[in-house]
């Protein structure tokens, strides 16, 4: 037998006793984002390469080192997406979506790919909520923005998260800071990394995004955008720090935050976890006032964010939170015998169409080994039919919770007797769900139909 192959470093395999936590994070994004107005939005796994020189910026890590860049014969080349906004505003552009009812509110699930030093909440592939709000220069939609991903972390159920908010300002009054940046940096150029040393001649911003801890020391003493930003850029960081004030979410001023990516403008925020070590960043986005006009579209203000899924979970593990509880089977028939076996399909068939999640054997286990495979796969009930059942047209219904037993009838009328028995367990393992159904049906028991 040969070796095993193993799955691609910086990657993870999602098991079906892993997924019902992206299950629910997945669900409570959704829900939240169409709560706020959003709708969904697909784009393609990869992208004409020169879409992400274009936006992210030809001196970001990401560009410089990190893409995962293919070429196909005849055509020219490809890169596996490393962050969602550039393809959805792309997407935007190029479906006219821009001449819809503004703010265009559109959100995605996408899995990204940068090419990284793989270690925890650090993947080579990962995977994204991400949220753009289109249309809009007003600073109550950076906070409503926020107020979404807020939303999204309270419905989980996660504490220990710290808003960090900043202001980058605009080309206007980067400018000046640019300046500032390089009279900073150029004393210490023999110090910095080869990277850093050709960011200083193009672009000083990002040298404050370096990875590098001797670069990282050496920039702890820079000049902070926040003293340089124009009257406009004042006014817009005030009125976001308002809107936020006014819907009661709490914030720090990080003046250090200038994310890692060339298109922000004027706001730049992040969600930082205070339990999942070194990457805690489980959110971040910003402002990107001038990247639609950058890519062929006309000006239009836009703003947005990316959640990555993995470190939530992990931020949500650490917290121990709940979350879904997998599917499990309604009903699993035991059969004893061709025609129990054959009856057994047939039942689950009708069952199935009425919307239960059915089981029976399928690899030829003998009585006692049917009875502990449903056990272990928690089927909530089991149906024994043997000779004896066919004949009488009767067979006992067991409660595996319980373990109480109740005649049931073989026949048209099965599935519902089954469904008043179902429910009527339901109700009694749970008052809240009694209580709703109380509420709607004016303390009528009868079953739902």
């Amino acid at each position: 037998m040969g070796s095993i192959i193993k799955r691609p470093n910086g990657t993870q395999d999602v098991t079906p006793s892993e997924v019902m936590k992206w299950h629910t994070v997945e669900q409570v994004a959704k829900d939240t984002a169409e709560q706020f107005g959003f709708r969904e939005i697909r784009i393609p796994t990869f992208e004409e390469t020169g879409l992400f020189v274009r936006s992210v910026g030809d001196t970001t890590d990401v560009v410089q080192k990190e893409m995962y860049s293919v070429s196909a014969s005849g055509e020219g080349g490809y890169t596996l997406r490393p962050e969602g906004t550039a393809g959805t505003i792309r997407a935007v552009i190029q479906n006219g979506l821009l001449n819809e009812a503004m703010p265009l509110k559109l959100f995605y699930m996408l899995s990204c790919f940068r090419h990284e030093r793989a270690q925890k909440g650090r993947l080579r592939e990962f995977h994204q909520f991400g949220c753009e709000l289109i249309g809009s220069a007003d600073p109550a939609a950076d906070a409503d923005l926020i107020a979404l991903a807020k939303s999204v972390m309270d419905m989980l159920g996660l504490g220990g998260i710290e808003l960090n908010i900043n202001s980058i300002g605009c080309p206007t009054c980067r400018a000046a800071y640019r300046q500032a940046l390089k009279d900073y940096f150029e004393p210490h150029r023999a110090e910095l990394c080869d990277t850093c040393k050709d960011r200083l001649d193009k672009n000083p911003l990002r040298l404050l995004d370096c990875k590098s801890e001797e670069d990282q020391a050496i920039a702890a003493g820079a000049p902070v955008i926040i003293d340089y930003l124009c009257d406009d850029c004042k006014a817009h960081f005030e009125g976001l720090k308002h809107n936020l004030d006014l819907m009661g979410i709490e914030y720090k001023i990080n003046p250090r935050i200038v994310r890692g990516l060339d298109y922000y403008t004027r706001t730049v925020f992040e969600f930082i976890s205070r339990d999942i070590g070194a990457q805690g960043t489980v959110c971040g986005g910003g402002r990107y006032d001038g990247l639609i006009e950058t890519m062929g579209g006309k000006p239009t203000p836009a703003l947005g964010f990316g959640m990555g899924l993995e470190r939530l979970i992990l931020a949500l593990e650490s917290r121990g939170c709940e979350f879904l509880d997998p599917k499990t089977p309604d009903l699993c028939f035991v059969t004893m015998g061709d025609e129990a076996r054959e009856m057994a399909v047939k039942l689950a068939t009708r069952f199935r169409e009425d919307g239960y999640a059915v089981e029976y054997d399928l690899v030829g286990r003998k009585l006692k080994q049917q009875m502990n495979y449903a056990d272990k796969i928690r089927a909530r009930f089991v149906i024994v039919l043997g000779e004896n059942e066919i004949s009488a047209g009767t067979a006992k219904l067991k409660n595996m919770t319980t373990g109480e037993q109740t005649d049931i009838t073989l026949g048209e009328d099965m599935v519902e007797a089954f469904a008043e028995q179902s429910y009527a367990e339901l109700l009694s393992a749970n008052d809240s769900v009694r209580s709703l159904f109380e509420a709607f049906t004016g303390n009528n028991n009868e079953p739902l139909q």
